[in-house]
Formats: structure tokens, sequence, C-alpha cells
């Protein structure tokens, strides 16, 4: 059987009478009618899907399109996987319970098993977890005023390039200026200079030959710890300090393992708690369970939500024992109890674990990060390419610019724009983020095949060459229209 635009699997006969009508410029044009000014992804991929399966979505056209943004990185498993519908499926069946705020379930017991098991063994047997409401910002949010009440501090350490969410709270931590701009600042928040090689915030990048002097990464480090020890730096006594092993939204930009450790290291000394943001790096998704593996560190709060729902929305933020110093109703919400997406989230985390998906993410993401790094030797419009596991990401410039004591030359969102655009032509869902959205990023399921994979390459690099010739395209003096 196939996936099939009309019914999902085609039976031969190409009749669903149990679909709606499907006129997808209509569906669109009701959208953009009836929806607000700030959608993101229905402005940037004008599609309608209908079906999905794996890495595959076929739209309401009939179109059948490869998958690597796979919900901004929520579905490990791909779309609609045979273990998630069985669960949901069976738990729908037996008549469980969907709603029951934070009331203790077999369903939800089992998900605290499977999920405590997955956790980095550091955080001691007596782990707590908390449930939020269902979006990784509520657990930032939540994970924020825990780390107040366990200190009884006030002030966040936060990164440049850091993203945590468009709650005020999580938008507080996070670097996005455009977004900040109309609104209120809440709460104390400092922000403190990533380790970004190919922009860096010190003008050095990464320096392979030590004589040459400290890298970028240490000079982070050497300035975060002289500035939380300087009686007239003006910061206050911070209540902790979050961060992303590697930056998605912010460029994917992963941060080294060793810089990593020295972060604990000052936080421990310091009594900061470490809160590590792991909404879009859990799961299997950098080639680890959880990206904090690479490093060794553990953490003292864990933000987690995206995979670990199985597609479906959960929030969980996972601390130490004796962190737990919470009032009842410290942090609540009404969405706690999801049972669908803790049967799910189950059955995706047991899958991922057995069969080693988190592996399979780390092997088969060093091909496609060698494969992106052929792409760009003979392509200068692709300055920079990095990643972790299946989370990848190709910074596209002007080269004709004038490029930055480090060697980067300006960031071109034109381009990536006209990428994205060229990708989804040929049946490729990209999207974009880093500074000025010039960053392509992939994100596809953990299950995408291999042939899959070298196919999104492939159409990554047409897309690319296509772009770059309209870009450049030079007007012809009868109709002033673009060549090619």
């Amino acid at each position: 059987m196939t996936i099939s635009a009309r019914n999902g699997i085609s039976d031969g006969t190409g009749i669903d009478r149990d679909s709606p009508a499907m006129d997808p410029a209509a569906i669109l044009a009701r959208q953009r009618e009836r929806e607000s000014s700030a959608r993101t992804y229905a402005r940037t991929l004008p599609i309608v899907p209908v079906r999905a399966q794996g890495a595959t979505i076929v739209g309401a056209d009939g179109r059948s399109y490869l998958d690597c943004l796979s919900g901004a990185g929520t579905l490990a498993l791909g779309h609609n996987h045979p273990d998630v519908i069985q669960a949901i499926t069976a738990a729908l069946s037996r008549g469980a319970p969907l709603h029951t705020l934070d009331l203790a379930t077999p369903e939800k017991d089992a998900f605290v098993e499977e999920l405590r098991a997955s956790l980095p063994p550091g955080l001691g047997s007596d782990v707590k977890l908390h449930f939020c409401g269902p979006s990784g910002a509520d657990a930032v949010e939540a994970a924020i005023k825990l780390a107040q009440t366990a200190t009884g501090n006030q002030t966040m350490l936060a990164f440049t390039g850091g993203y945590h969410g468009m709650t005020a709270g999580a938008l507080a931590v996070t670097g996005n200026v455009a977004v900040k701009n109309p609104l209120p600042a809440v709460g104390s928040v400092v922000r403190l200079p990533f380790p970004y090689p190919y922009r860096c915030p010190f003008g050095v990048g990464s320096v392979p030959d030590r004589a040459a002097g400290p890298d970028g990464a240490e000079l982070s480090l050497r300035y975060i710890e002289r500035l939380l020890d300087d009686p007239l730096g003006g910061v206050t006594d911070p209540a902790g300090l979050i961060v992303e092993a590697v930056q998605g939204e912010g460029g994917v930009i992963p941060a080294p393992d060793s810089w990593l450790r020295a972060i604990r290291e000052i936080t421990r000394r310091r009594g900061i708690l470490l809160i590590l943001d792991e909404v879009q790096t859990g799961v299997g998704r950098t080639g680890r369970f959880w990206a904090a593996q690479h490093s060794g560190i553990t953490p003292d709060i864990v933000v987690m939500s995206k995979a670990i729902g199985g597609g479906l929305p959960i929030a969980v933020i996972a601390y130490r024992a004796e962190l737990d110093v919470w009032a009842p109703g410290a942090h609540t919400g009404t969405f706690r109890g999801n049972q669908l997406a803790m049967v799910a989230g189950r059955a995706t985390l047991r899958r991922v674990r057995r069969d080693g998906l988190d592996e399979r993410a780390a092997r088969l993401g060093s091909r496609l990060l060698a494969g992106l790094d052929h792409l760009a030797r003979d392509r200068p419009h692709v300055g920079d390419v990095r990643g972790r596991g299946l989370m990848l990401g190709a910074e596209l410039v002007d080269p004709t610019g004038t490029a930055d004591a480090v060697g980067a030359y300006p960031a071109d969102p034109r381009l990536a724009a006209l990428v994205r655009a060229e990708c989804l032509r040929r049946g490729l869902i990209i999207e974009l983020g880093g500074r000025h959205g010039a960053v392509i990023r992939l994100l596809p399921p953990l299950i995408i095949g291999d042939e899959e994979a070298a196919r999104a390459l492939s159409i990554l690099a047409d897309a690319i060459d296509a772009a770059v010739r309209r870009l450049t395209a030079v007007p012809t003096p009868s109709t002033g229209r673009e060549a090619g």
C-alpha cells in the first residue's frame, strides 16, 4: 500500500468518500484571511498537507514532499509511525481519559518510568519531574521559576543566539531582538557571549594553533568568569544559567564539549543552577539520547518538549531532588495531563532506545555533514556548514561583500529565502534560522532512509545553484525580466 493525496492508502479505487473537499488554493486563501499576521511556517511553506508517513508529506495538490523539518524537530520517528499510532489507538480503545490535569494514571506512570530511564544518570535515582503546559516555552518558564525559588535569587544568565520560547520569561532569555523590541523588558537577564566560530563575538573564531592565542570559546569563558567575579560588573547574584548544547533557531551552532564542561564548573563553583534546554536537541537528535551526554555534563535542570511527546504536545522539566522546594500550585496549568501525548511519547522513547536511533543519527549525520562540506567547496555562497547528528545547518553568504576579521562574508537572507523556495519546488521541505534568517536548517526525522538523505542533499545542491542564478541574473534589454 502507498500514500495518496486522496485517502492516505491507495486502495485501487482512487475514491475517498470521507475526505473533505480539497482545494489547496482556496484553503490557503482562507488561512491568509482568517489567521493572524504572526503566522510563520504557513507564509514560507505554502502547502496543504493531507497525508504523511515517515519522512514523506503528501499535499492537497497531489505532490509528495521530503520532510526535513519534521515539526521543527518534534517528529523523531517521522509521521504516523506504527508504534505511535498503535499506542494512541490502544489508549482510545480502552477508554483511557484524555484530560486528567496532574492526576496519576497508568499511562502517565508508564511514561514517567520510560522518561526517567532515559535521563542522564548524573541527575540521580531520585530525580524529580514536573509536567508543564504543553509547550517548551512553558517548561522554560517553570525552570526559571524553580531556579529563582530554590536559590532566592532573581537574575538569569543567558546567551547570545539562544532561543527558549515566546512567553514572557522564555522570551526574556531568548536572544532574538526583533521580537523583543516592541515589548516591555521582563526580569533581570544578563547576556553572555556564545562561541560561534564563523561569526565569533571576539573576532578570533577557532584558533587551531594554540600558540596563536586563545580562541573564541576560551575568551567566552574568561569573560564570563571575570564578569561574574567583578564586584562592579553589575551582575546581581544569579539564580540560573540557561544554555542549549546546540543552538537551533540561533543557526545550528554546537557548543564545544570542553566549553560546556567549563560552564558546568563555573556554575557549580558559584552556586548557579545550570539549566540545559533540550527541547530541540533531545531524544537522539544530536547523536546521543540527550545532547548533554556528548560533553558528559550533568545539568541541575533539564527542559524537555517536542520529541518526548511523539508528535503530540507535552513539556516536562527534570531536576535534582534537592531543588524540589516548590509549594503546591507554584507552577500549574490546565493541560498538563495529555494522556495521548504520554502514550505516544513512551512509544517514541522506547523505539529510539531499542533501535539505537541516536547512534544512527550520529552516523548518518556525519555523512550528511560531510556531504554539506563537499557541496560547499565549489559554492562560495555557502559560507559555513555545521551541526551535530541530524541537526544540521549551512550558512548562506554574499561572497562579493566584505569579509569580517574572521573571514566571514555578510549573511545573505535573500538567497536563503530563494533556496527554501527552490527546495519546496523540488519537493524538499526545509526551514531557515540564524542571524538574518540566512542559515538553511535540516532537521529530518531520525528514521529517514539513507536514499532519502542523499536525495535531500542532491535537491539542496540544485536549489542553491538555481537560487544563485536567480539572484545574479541580469535583466535582458528587451523585457527587463530576469533571465533563468
